[in-house]
């Protein structure tokens, strides 16, 4: 088994990402499941991370320049510039979680550790789906405020999506730290060193 799981890591899949790979052996369906999460899957979890942090914390200049617009005021050049990066961020973030799907897809993701209750692994199955989900709604919902002006888009953008974002991520972290110092399960390493 594992060395049809090394043959097939060399000729192109991801090193250690033999993701759910179903074997016939002895007639008999099995499993080989990765213990950790592939290269390009956590990198593209930490840029991610990065990109949705900046656009959390530094969206007041949006906001400011939502105030002024809707004032009837002239924006200044730095705060047109700084509504820009906000939105080519988000629109970043939109594009990675394309990518980050299509890799969840394609290569799955590691088994919940044994030592997890069963009522933390659906928390964290309903946090998981709830991240993907408002990682296409908040920036779709930015795009159609931003670029095309729909007001109940960017209440929703900025207010209950961002305050569910923020939740997510502090319930999210606070799972790591339960994983890592409670539960003492490898569950951080298969996020950073794979």
């Amino acid at each position: 088994m594992l060395e049809a799981a090394a043959c097939l890591s060399s000729r192109g899949f991801y090193f250690q990402e033999v993701v759910s790979l179903k074997l016939l052996i002895k007639g008999k369906k099995m499993s080989i499941s990765t213990l950790s999460y592939s290269l390009s899957q956590r990198l593209v979890h930490w840029v991610m991370a990065a990109l949705i942090l900046f656009n959390l914390l530094f969206a007041d200049d949006m906001h400011k320049l939502w105030r002024v617009v809707r004032t009837g005021g002239s924006p200044s050049t730095d705060q047109i510039a700084a509504a820009n990066l906000h939105a080519y961020v988000g629109i970043a973030v939109l594009c990675l979680a394309i990518v980050r799907l299509v890799l969840r897809l394609a290569l799955g993701a590691p088994e919940a550790p044994a030592e997890e209750p069963p009522l933390s692994r659906l928390a964290a199955k309903i946090a998981h789906a709830t991240f993907y989900l408002l990682f296409f709604a908040m920036p779709l919902s930015g795009i159609a405020a931003y670029y095309f002006g729909v007001r109940s888009a960017a209440d929703l953008h900025a207010d209950p999506m961002k305050v569910l974002m923020w939740v997510l991520i502090v319930g999210h972290v606070a799972a790591v730290l339960v994983h890592q110092f409670y539960w003492k399960t490898a569950l951080v390493q298969r996020m950073t060193r794979g």
